[in-house]
């Protein structure tokens, strides 16, 4: 690989990495306050929404609500009660949230494992990418920081700044849907790639189909992720990785519909109680000429390193988070159906007893899986530990049909009283309707009010237009149902695996012929029965 111009170069002892903080007299240095969170997203940033440029995604309508959401779970690193749960001091003195945490032993990712969660549930599960689901992205660079090469300094400084201030990262991999018949060097016109190589950095141009979470981010790491055989050679302009801010001049966003905003123009919290705090947003992102200096370029017309992200490190990381985060939104699925079917008296039935134990079963595969990951976790690049690859794929199997099936199971339990609700919270506040409902809505066990309370947060999970989008993302949230699947068994013909169960296959078969046992063990035993009297 050539070297770039103005790259940081090694120490006298051929170290690349910056010396970590040893002095234990130094005052921690605290991560931001949500307060202090907020203020970061007003830095210019270009976003648009409706026909309109947003001016501060922290006030603007479309996205205040959602910002106070992610502001609440920097507060919560403030609580000196949460400090143990969910953050770690850094070698450089700095707390941070544990996920960031390069893991050397099955407890480390256990205790990060337990400070997801933790955050998860100031959401309960339905923010999927908050600050902490990028620590699986940094976290997997600083791991392998030397397989990065000459651009190692950029990776392991990028870390230790991430992980100090506990930024909010995005991240995007996937170039819009053009012509997939078509490779990257035929989309130039589309795909992300390289235009220029200035002294002082690069010039990028090109879109990205989608960024969750990017309205409330700081800074983005932008890379490839090209199924299934990645880049190759001739593609090397589009084979780079780079961190950028959000308000580089040429970078614009834009995307769906705002969720919360809606929520706003129709209703209420108690008509929208998740879709009007928890929409994490999804933009796409377009690259006019963008420059990035080279300090903040990790890979640069390498295929060989874009290719090897995933399968060294992120795939079980983020599949790692993925789960913990889910395990905890089931558990607030299990408590929707749980209350719902208490309040009509329903649970003394064995059949929605089942229908509930399936639920249960489910919520407990999650939380096995996300275990299983840590407790036998393998080594990864770097001598820190990865969470168990076969336990991440599978996650990453079955968890879209979790959602779908606890939506089928609601639906089938449930079935009219998620038709039988008033329009809003206004209906309540009428006195000519709301006598009405107060006798004809009520539940066996709670007044009409709490009954449709319950109601409209399954309705908003489920069955608006939040709803459709979150089955989407869960559906795709690591990638499409056949090149998981896929994933799957090329990991298991990689690791050798497929290879060890054939294996106990052809044992099986080789302890028997045609004309009996040809192993010792049963050899003299008789074959065949004697003849009858």
């Amino acid at each position: 690989m050539q070297r770039a111009p103005h790259m940081p170069q090694e120490t006298d002892n051929g170290s690349m990495r910056r010396q970590p903080y040893t002095s234990q007299r130094q005052v921690v240095r605290e991560p931001p306050t949500g307060k202090e969170f907020l203020e970061g997203l007003r830095d210019g940033r270009v976003i648009y929404f409706d026909g309109e440029l947003v001016k501060d995604v922290t006030t603007h309508p479309a996205f205040a609500t959602s910002a106070r959401s992610y502001a609440r779970m920097y507060d919560t690193l403030h609580d000196p009660e949460k400090h143990d749960l969910l953050t770690y001091v850094t070698e450089r003195g700095a707390r941070s949230h544990k996920f960031y945490k390069l893991p050397r032993t099955p407890q480390d990712l256990l205790e990060a494992r337990d400070a997801i969660a933790e955050w998860a549930r100031l959401s309960w599960g339905t923010l999927s990418r908050g600050p902490d689901y990028k620590a699986a992205l940094v976290g997997t660079l600083a791991g392998d920081v030397d397989f990065y090469g000459e651009y190692a300094p950029n990776v392991q400084r990028w870390y230790e700044k991430i992980a100090d201030e506990v930024m909010f990262v995005n991240l995007s991999l996937i170039n819009p849907a053009g012509d997939r018949s078509k490779p990257p060097a035929e989309q130039r016109d589309v795909y992300m790639h390289v235009v220029k190589e200035r002294d002082d950095g690069i010039v990028v141009r090109g879109a990205r189909m989608v960024s969750t979470g990017a309205a409330f981010s700081h800074v983005t790491y932008m890379s490839q992720y090209i199924q299934p055989t990645g880049l190759v050679e001739g593609e090397e302009d589009f084979a780079i990785g780079f961190f950028v801010p959000f308000n580089a001049p040429g970078l614009t966003f834009m995307g769906r519909y705002s969720y919360e905003y809606l929520a706003k123009k129709i209703g209420s919290p108690f008509d929208y109680p998740l879709s009007s705090r928890f929409d994490e947003s999804d933009l796409s992102i377009v690259l006019d000429d963008v420059f990035v200096p080279w300090e903040d370029v990790t890979v640069y017309r390498n295929p060989a390193v874009v290719n090897g992200l995933f399968p060294r490190g992120f795939a079980q990381r983020f599949a790692f988070h993925a789960a913990a985060r889910t395990a905890v939104k089931l558990d607030f699925i299990c408590g929707l159906l749980l209350r719902a079917t208490e309040m009509q008296q329903k649970t003394g039935f064995r059949e929605v007893q089942a229908r509930i134990g399936e639920l249960l079963g489910m919520r407990h595969n999650l939380w096995a899986l996300s275990t299983a990951m840590a407790a036998e976790a393998e080594p990864g690049p770097g001598g820190y530990l990865l969470p168990k690859t076969e336990y991440a794929l599978q996650w990453r199997n079955i968890y879209g049909d979790i959602f779908s099936t606890a939506r089928t199971i609601f639906h089938n339990l449930l079935s009219g009283n998620l038709i039988q609700i008033p329009s809003s919270a206004k209906d309540f506040k009428n006195p000519a309707t709301r006598p009405l409902l107060d006798r004809y809505w009520k539940g066996a066990t709670a007044p009409a009010a709490e009954r449709v309370k319950l109601l409209r947060v399954i309705w908003d999970l489920f069955l608006t237009e939040f709803a459709g989008r979150t089955e989407a993302h869960e559906r795709n949230f690591a990638g499409g149902y056949e090149p998981n699947r896929v994933e799957t068994y090329q990991a298991a013909e990689h690791s050798g695996l497929n290879a060890s169960m054939k294996a106990m296959v052809d044992e099986c078969m080789s302890h028997y012929d045609l004309d009996g046992w040809t192993d010792s063990t049963w050899a003299d035993v008789p074959w065949s029965l004697p003849d009858s009297e």
